[in-house]
C-alpha cells in the first residue's frame, strides 16, 4: 500500500468485494500486538462497507464521506469493484470544478 501511495485497499473474492482494508486498520492491528505476517486480511478489514454507484456525483460522495466520517470509499457496478474514492481525490475533483 505504501509504494503504491494507497491509503485503503478493497478485499475482493473474485471481483466482488467483500471488505476494505486501511492504513489505519493496519496500524491498529499492529498496535494490539497482532503479527501482520501471521494475521488473515479478514481478521482487520471491514467487512461489507458501505458502496457508491459510478454514477454519483462528486459532491454527494464528498457528502457521504464527511457524513460517515470515511476517508475512502469504494465504488461498485454490477456487484463489482471499481476502485476506490479517497477523500483527497474528492478534493481535488472539486477544486478542478472550480477551476
Amino acid at each position: 500500500m505504501t509504494a503504491a501511495g494507497h491509503g485503503s485497499l478493497g478485499v475482493v473474492e473474485g471481483r466482488l468485494l467483500v471488505g476494505v482494508i486501511t492504513e489505519r486498520d493496519l496500524v491498529r492491528a499492529v498496535a494490539e500486538g497482532l503479527d501482520p505476517e501471521n494475521t488473515a486480511v479478514s481478521t482487520v478489514m471491514s467487512p461489507e462497507p458501505d458502496v457508491f454507484s459510478p454514477e454519483n456525483d462528486v459532491w454527494e460522495a464528498a457528502e457521504w464521506l464527511v457524513e460517515a466520517g470515511y476517508r475512502h470509499l469504494p465504488v461498485i457496478e454490477d456487484g463489482q469493484l471499481l476502485g476506490i474514492v479517497s477523500v483527497r481525490d474528492l478534493l481535488v475533483a472539486l477544486v478542478a470544478e472550480d477551476e
